[in-house]
């Protein structure tokens, strides 16, 4: 037995013994029906996961997680129609027993931490192995913090070198969210749509990040994002 199956089966035995009288619920939200499925289908196969519904959008994820109120919900980080940073504050308020975990295609320093303010439990790369995903479980169940072990903690949380500052540092919450919503190519009235915002304070936030960045457009703030490891690989 290799490294991986034993965390898997260690993982998921400690769940097992804590809630033999049940299944742990679980909500799955991502834009793409195959990365849905995909996860389903592993929560599915390993007792004591069960995934109770699927959601497509921020939108839907909110409704679904205030009518079941699962014990978890794993998030894509870039739902569309409402962001995950906002569905993460509402479903903290509607459904406090919900723990949320994190799933994204980036890890800069900022996408984290600012999941982690938001209220969720864990962040967990998409490019991990799915034994990690049941690690998340595991831990965000008993109560704790997960971070991918893919990510450099000391990176994620330790203070940024005077020589070698952290430009993102200097954006407010609602800045980096506009700004992660620019570069992947939404509109000021999209992003407005996402935010719950309208489009006049979208583009006094737009204006204030590219003023704190020293960036004069749109292609400009693209470039600073691949630079600064803000986009998909």
């Amino acid at each position: 037995m290799n490294d991986a199956s034993r965390h898997y089966q260690s993982a998921n035995r400690a769940v097992q013994n804590r809630r033999q009288d049940r299944s742990v619920s679980i909500v799955v939200a991502d834009e793409l029906a195959m990365m849905r499925d995909g996860i389903a289908a592993i929560c599915d196969s390993t007792e004591p996961y069960e995934v109770v519904a699927q959601g497509a959008d921020g939108a839907e994820a909110v409704e679904l997680i205030e009518r079941l109120h699962p014990d978890i919900a794993a998030l894509d980080l870039q739902l569309p129609k409402l962001h995950t940073l906002e569905v993460i504050r509402k479903v903290r308020r509607s459904s406090p027993g919900t723990r949320i975990v994190v799933l994204s295609m980036r890890g800069d320093k900022r996408s984290v931490i600012e999941a982690l303010r938001s209220g969720a439990s864990g962040f967990v790369l998409k490019g991990c192995p799915a034994w990690h995903l049941f690690e998340a479980f595991q831990q965000v169940l008993d109560g704790g913090i997960y971070i991918s072990p893919m990510l450099e903690l000391r990176e994620i949380f330790g203070a940024a070198r005077e020589e070698d500052p952290d430009p993102l540092q200097n954006l407010s919450a609602r800045e980096h969210q506009v700004f992660s919503l620019l570069v992947e190519g939404l509109r000021a009235k999209e992003v407005a749509a996402r935010l719950e915002l309208s489009p006049k304070t979208v583009d006094t936030y737009r204006a204030n990040l590219m003023r704190k960045l020293d960036i004069h457009d749109v292609a400009g703030l693209v470039k600073f994002a691949i630079t600064h490891n803000m986009t998909a690989p």
